[in-house]
């Protein structure tokens, strides 16, 4: 456990000193800013009301999970996979006293610690901007809901990145998982809308999970579902990223 524990905080201390993160962090909150921004025009100059200060929250959550999210999850993945691939510098990861496993899980794991951070910080911006501009709109479950709906977006994201990862094991050049990624991001959502009866199947469907929370009558039935597709999607997918990384040789 000491042994995963060390590489997990080294793989956190490389992802630190990325830029990506920044940048990451800095998109994220001009989108709160220009969003609310926005909404205070739209509400002075038409007469609008605009959104409440739980619902501007929900509203950034819908935006960002489907945009710069998912760009800075991939670029991410990338950086800590084929990055280091390019540069050779997984051979030195690999000479310490660590099995490939652990080296993988942890790489893992501090993405999914990016995508958590990443979405605490929006959750926490997003709520302050609307409680400033509109503070009388909130309720406790208004709140409880929007507090698990950030939360739960994180197992759609992490079965994206685990397929990213897959991506990253198969092709050496991270420009060309990039752009594989992104061709395939928008397949899913071209053949979600086309076969609109499958969209559950598909991981951009997936990324507004979050949705099924939000309405009155809780659909158990249709959130266990899929959960299960989510949860079957992201063990093949880290099974199948993790056979071809315990097979490459560096």
């Amino acid at each position: 456990m000491a042994v995963f524990q060390a590489a997990l905080l080294n793989e956190i201390e490389k992802l630190y000193r990325k830029k990506k993160v920044l940048v990451a962090i800095l998109l994220s909150l001009a989108v709160i800013v220009i969003g609310q921004l926005v909404i205070v025009g739209v509400r002075s100059g038409f007469g609008l009301r605009g959104t409440g200060s739980v619902e501007f929250p929900m509203l950034v959550l819908s935006v960002v999970v489907n945009t710069i999210l998912p760009l800075f999850t991939a670029l991410v993945t990338i950086d800590s996979f084929s990055g280091e691939f390019s540069q050779n510098s997984m051979r030195i990861t690999l000479t310490r006293p660590i099995s490939r496993f652990k080296i993988y899980t942890a790489k893992i794991t501090s993405i999914i610690i990016f995508i958590l951070g990443a979405l605490l910080l929006l959750l926490v911006f997003s709520m302050l901007a609307g409680f400033i501009f509109n503070a009388n709109s909130a309720s406790f479950d208004s709140l409880g809901r929007t507090v698990f709906s950030y939360l739960v977006s994180i197992l759609p994201m992490t079965v994206l990145a685990l397929g990213i990862v897959l991506l990253a094991n198969i092709f050496r050049s991270g420009i060309a998982v990039f752009f594989i990624s992104i061709l395939i991001f928008l397949a899913f959502k071209v053949l979600g809308l086309l076969f609109s009866q499958y969209s559950s199947l598909f991981l951009t469907t997936q990324l507004d999970w979050y949705n099924l929370f939000l309405v009155n009558s809780f659909p158990l039935a249709k959130i266990a579902r899929q959960f299960l597709i989510m949860l079957g999607s992201g063990i093949m997918l880290f099974s199948a990223g993790f056979y071809i990384f315990d097979k490459k040789e560096f």
